[in-house]
């Protein structure tokens, strides 16, 4: 007998033992599908890991459902990463292959029912089952779906059991492929009409079908002017005629119809330009980060913004992709990708494939394939932190782009990864190199750099010479004693603006915070309306005029009056980006505004469209938030306003004033990226606070010793690891009991490297209370018996039945 073991992508530790015949153990391999039962009655996805003849104990062995695949879809190297990941980060294999594979590829069961027994008397029924019956006289066999509707309730298990008890009904579990290739219709003349005499025979019988015979004459035409195959939409665009008239043609056998396997995303064309020529100091860089690359593996590009740093990748991924390599280009926001596409495209042509959750589930599926089997089409893989999870086989360049940005770190669901660091772990398992580049690093690179674990490369100049903007702080304390503030806009900002639209230039407002107003008020008794399900206050959003929680997504109609007291004095409090882009419409009437947030941007192309027109001048002030400033490059924006940059500077989070000077300094170098110097306003009620001070001086050195110093003091990331525990449950008492129970047992042999359990600023998200526990490991204690220890606490914790409801996450690095 022989066994296969696979894993089940659900988050159970231990891999599962099927039992397969001698001819499918000979076909099996690592890393393809095959569809196993699992649990009462159904059927899943899993992936084989190995293939042996050792029975295993404790549990009688199951016989697989059925092989999916005729290759693995799944390379040696993917599994010993994500082997890794799941190790690393503390998580289960099967919630690492949940997060990687398209969910085309993960396939579940569905319940189909059928009748076994058709004569049955109406009294043995009751009223539901009888419905049920009925029902399936009139079709053979119903998805489960379809009895729920019948039914008109969620819950049908208790009728279907009953119905199987009487013998009445089969219920049988079928697994469906979702992955659906697209296939294009083309025509050809059938053979037999191959000969000039047998062609002039049919066009004279076609006399009295003119429309069949003018589908033929275009036909011909076609086929003469291009030697490509003629698709049917083609032939019917050129006769103008209909597919009935096609159709009758086929049917006749004088054309022959037939399909060709096309990719939905492609791009026609070739490589536009060629590879840029590289000024002095880009040069200079590049010979330094492959000179750097002889004796580190991972290099850190400090690059200022505008300096280039682009044009060097360029050079770097030519290489590399003549060497006959693959490369992956890691860009944080999916809005970046937009841009860098036509970028690379015009460089590199067809050799360019993106990849991103905005795709659909085919379109991922279909670059996947092209990954995995090397296809010249994916040489070049541009896509955000999911593109790490690729089936790459001949690997030499990991790319990660403003690689301090936190988008690349993964917080729910598991694994909780941040895709910069597995980006290096996969670089070694291919012998590849990796390339971080930043304007503003994250203090752990540049650490890892100063200490010579990382080689570091520095291009300081921006490209053509061009200053540094010019950063200047607006103190609106002082704007509004002296009444010079209209709404949110001092008259500094407004005067600046007026003279950069006056010249034809375009203007970037940017402000943290999204919808109209974050808290709505009543000035009678002071209540604001809350989101019912979390401990936050509903944020106003004017364009749909209704009161939305961003956590959960409650939204309700925006009151009239007070909830609380009745009285209608509502007002608002604080603004965010939409209540931006109302102002400015009154202030600036004659102008084109747009808005680029969260609300604008959910449609696949809605960031394409935004850029596009911005790039194209049909845009003058584009408002948005921490979107803009992630390394997009526009020719003829000369002024960027912050509108108020207080509120990151006062967040509860040792990396907030990190995150603010390289958010400041981010949104800052969109500004002058041409020929001329630009301008930057940054408002503040708090001018003089140190990391506004740095920002204005374009210090980086001097923030990143300051905040060094911070954390060497107060135990912190590089010089400590984080791991942080969250409980929740929807019973506040259980939750501070299990959360207390845990940090008492980590207590135990840890002593005061737990912090908490402590209540976090939002402590209660969708009715489920939460409590955090932070762990901070010092470099010389062992990270891993630090983690064996956490697991043992762990399973200790979930075999207490009082604790059973409580979820536990841990989250490793969670900065």
């Amino acid at each position: 007998m022989y066994y296969i073991d696979v894993i089940l992508p659900i988050p159970l530790k231990q891999k599962f033992t099927y039992q397969v015949n001698m001819d499918e153990a000979a076909f099996l391999r690592q890393g393809m599908r095959v569809a196993v039962p699992f649990g009462k009655s159904k059927v899943y996805t899993a992936i084989v890991y190995q293939v042996h003849k050792t029975a295993p104990s404790g549990y009688e062995t199951k016989e697989i459902d059925r092989i999916l695949d005729e290759e693995p879809v799944i390379t040696e190297t993917q599994v010993k990463h994500w082997e890794w990941m799941a190790s690393y980060y503390m998580c289960t294999l099967g919630e690492v292959i949940r997060a990687a594979l398209p969910s085309a590829f993960l396939l579940e069961s569905e319940t189909i029912i059928s009748l076994s027994k058709s004569n049955v008397s109406e009294e043995e029924l009751d009223d539901e089952e009888f419905l049920v019956f009925e029902a399936l006289q009139h079709q053979s066999s119903l998805h489960i779906n379809d009895i729920r509707s019948v039914l008109d309730k969620k819950n049908v298990v208790a009728v279907l059991e009953k119905l199987l008890q009487k013998k009445i009904i089969q219920v049988q579990e079928e697994v469906y492929e979702q992955y659906r290739p697209k296939l294009k219709r083309y025509v050809k003349l059938t053979s037999q009409y191959a000969s000039e005499e047998n062609l002039k025979a049919l066009l004279e019988t076609l006399s009295r079908a003119p429309k069949q015979k003018e589908v033929l004459l275009n036909l011909f035409m076609l086929s003469a002017q291009a030697n490509k195959p003629i698709s049917v939409k083609q032939l019917q665009k050129q006769s103008d005629t209909s597919s009935s008239v096609i159709k009758s043609l086929v049917d006749k056998e004088i054309l022959e119809e037939y399909y060709v396997k096309k990719d939905r995303v492609q791009y026609s064309g070739e490589a536009a330009s060629d590879i840029k020529k590289l000024n002095e100091a880009q040069e200079i860089a590049f010979s330094e980060i492959k000179e750097s690359f002889k004796t580190k593996d991972v290099t850190l590009l400090y690059g200022v913004t505008s300096s280039g740093k682009t044009e060097v990748y360029v050079r770097l991924i030519s290489e590399i992709i003549e060497s006959g390599k693959q490369v992956l280009y890691m860009l944080p926001e999916i809005a970046l990708t937009t841009q860098l596409i036509t970028r690379l495209q015009n460089y590199f042509g067809a050799k360019v494939a993106v990849y991103h959750s905005k795709y659909s589930v085919n379109e991922r599926v279909e670059v996947w394939n092209n990954v995995l089997y090397s296809k010249p089409k994916a040489q070049i893989v541009i896509g955000a932190r999911s593109s790490l999870f690729l089936p790459f086989n001949n690997l030499g360049l990991i790319l990660v782009d403003e690689e301090h940005e936190p988008s690349f770190k993964q917080y729910n669901p598991s694994p909780r990864y941040q895709a910069r660091d597995a980006a290096v772990v996969l670089a070694n398992l291919h012998t590849a190199k990796t390339l971080m580049g930043s304007a503003t690093p994250s203090l752990e690179s540049y650490y890892n750099a100063v200490n010579n674990k990382y080689g570091l490369v520095n291009l300081t100049t921006r490209f053509g010479d061009v200053l540094m903007p010019e950063i200047e702080l607006v103190d609106i304390k002082e704007k509004t004693r002296k009444k010079r503030m209209k709404g949110h806009f001092s008259d500094r900002l407004l005067e600046e603006m007026n003279e950069v639209l006056e010249l034809g230039e375009q203007v970037i407002l940017f402000q943290n915070r999204r919808g109209y107003s974050p808290i709505v008020e009543c000035t009678t008794c002071g209540t604001s309306p809350q989101c019912p399900n979390c401990d936050v206050s509903l944020t106003f959003h004017q364009y749909k005029n209704e009161l939305r929680c961003h956590y959960c997504g409650y939204h309700m109609a925006m009151q009239l009056s007070c909830m609380a007291c009745g009285s209608d004095t509502l007002d608002t409090k604080g603004f965010g980006t939409e209540q931006i882009e109302t102002e400015l419409k009154a202030l600036f009437p004659k102008y084109s505004i747009a808005r680029m947030d969260q609300d604008t941007t959910r449609g696949k192309h809605a960031y394409a469209k935004l850029i596009d027109k911005l790039e194209n001048e049909e845009i003058d002030i584009l408002v948005g938030t921490q979107m803009l400033a992630k390394g997009l490059d526009f020719r003829n924006i000369s002024l960027v306003g912050v509108m108020n940059a207080d509120n990151l500077l006062n967040f509860p989070d040792f990396r907030a004033h990190e995150r603010s000077f390289q958010l400041l300094q981010q949104v800052s170098g969109r500004a002058g990226r041409t020929s001329k110097r630009g301008k930057v306003l940054i408002q503040t009620y708090n001018p003089y606070h140190q990391i506004l001070q740095q920002v204005s001086t374009n210090d980086y050195e001097g923030m990143y010793k300051e905040q060094l110093e911070d954390r060497y003091q107060y135990k912190y990331p590089p010089y400590y690891r984080t791991i942080k525990i969250t409980c929740k449950d929807r019973n506040l008492q259980k939750m501070q009991k299990a959360s207390k129970w845990f940090g008492q047992a980590l207590e135990n042999k840890l002593g005061e490297q737990v912090l908490g359990p402590e209540p976090p600023p939002v402590s209660r998200i969708r009715n489920f209370y939460i409590s955090n526990i932070l762990i901070k490991i010092p470099k010389k204690q062992s990270l891993e018996k630090t983690k064996e220890y956490i697991n043992r606490v762990q399973q200790s914790f979930n075999s207490i039945k009082e604790f059973s409801s409580v979820r536990l996450t841990i989250d490793v690095d969670n900065y």
